[in-house]
């Protein structure tokens, strides 16, 4: 079934390209690699994938995540559905891909299965992930296939209740498992072929022991792909509890005592390029490591994101970051170049 389910998958995005769209990728990764010969002063091209966030809220209360942690600076709210069809029908032209999440769980906006038809309707390859705890009746899981939603990633961090809620704190594996198996009977119900169901797995010091079970569970629930993703760890530095034992599965190496991250963080980020973050409210943000918002380029309720893009505050942290990233502090943990491990059952 996993096969059959990738193929399908690649299938589905096939369908999104078009001559525009390839024009524009190629015309990105070009003015890119020029760009890390000489520093940038404008990019001509438009975003190939995008995230948008619909929420911050979040009914969980995961340790290394600051939807969980309640550590937001910036404001907390829902993005409207209006501000999703702006951005939308703006960038349509040239967007393949449309990540509906940042920070927060996306299914709590009562408007987010609206927001991935619209892009469906646009023919965009659109994503999600999500904890699962929303998905618990046959209604609810359908709404879900129908809104034309390519991916959905459902969160499974452990395969007893004792190991998912040490890191997915106030949730329920039971209710997790209960919408996997909700989703997957309402595409056999409604013969759809989406969303492409995928389990992520993020492997901690307490759940490293549980990648055999998780793939054999992964198979029992006939999910169509399970991810197992190295952690985030904010604290790394100190040797913090969550880094596993085995840091082939890590972000992070120890060196004298202390663990260090392995990136090397050259100056240069094909993010910077081809992606950009926006966030409820409207903010344009360079990627999704800058979880507070830090970096806002302007806002889109204030200015079209063309004029966001090509703006003076974007070229000016894309030049920044060509001229020395270590000084960049979203940077310090970025995982871009470092190993993500991926299993498919």
């Amino acid at each position: 079934m996993g096969f059959r389910a990738k193929v399908t998958d690649a299938f589905q995005f096939l369908k999104v390209l078009n001559r525009q769209r390839i024009r524009n990728a190629i015309g990105l990764f070009r003015s890119y690699k020029q760009a890390k010969k000489k520093v940038p002063k404008e990019v001509k091209y438009f975003p190939a994938a995008l995230n948008i966030e619909p929420t911050t809220s979040c009914n969980l209360r995961c340790p290394q995540c600051p939807s969980g942690l309640r550590a937001f600076t910036r404001p907390t709210g829902m993005m409207h559905l209006e501000l999703a069809e702006k951005l939308i029908e703006e960038l349509a032209p040239n967007l393949m891909f449309l990540t509906l999440y940042f920070q927060g769980e996306p299914y709590l906006n009562k408007d987010f299965n609206k927001m991935v038809s619209l892009a469906a309707d646009k023919k965009i390859y659109t994503i999600t992930s999500s904890n699962g705890h929303f998905f618990k009746n046959k209604e609810l899981a359908e709404e879900v296939v129908n809104s034309g939603l390519n991916r959905l990633i459902i969160s499974i961090d452990g395969v007893t209740q004792e190991s998912y809620a040490h890191y997915r704190i106030g949730g329920q594996l039971e209710k997790a498992l209960e919408g996997t198996r909700e989703i997957m009977e309402a595409k056999k119900r409604l013969k759809s072929t989406t969303p492409y169901v995928v389990w992520q797995f993020i492997v901690f010091k307490h759940n490293q022991h549980e990648l055999p079970a998780i793939k054999k569970l992964s198979k029992e629930y006939q999910v169509d792909g399970l991810q197992i993703k190295t952690a985030q760890v904010y604290d790394y530095e100190t040797g913090d509890d969550w880094i596993p034992d085995d840091t082939s599965m890590s972000r992070y190496k120890k060196i004298d005592g202390k663990f260090v991250f392995k990136n090397s963080l050259l100056n240069h980020c094909w993010k910077m390029w081809h992606s950009a973050v926006v966030t409820w409210d409207g903010g344009v943000v360079p990627c999704c490591f800058d979880k507070d918002g830090k970096h806002n380029f302007g806002n889109v309720n204030e200015h079209s994101f063309t004029e966001i893009w090509q703006g003076p505050k974007y070229m000016g942290f894309r030049q920044k970051l060509f001229m020395g990233r270590k000084e960049i502090d979203i940077c310090k943990n970025c995982s871009e170049g470092t190993k993500v491990f991926l299993s498919r059952n």
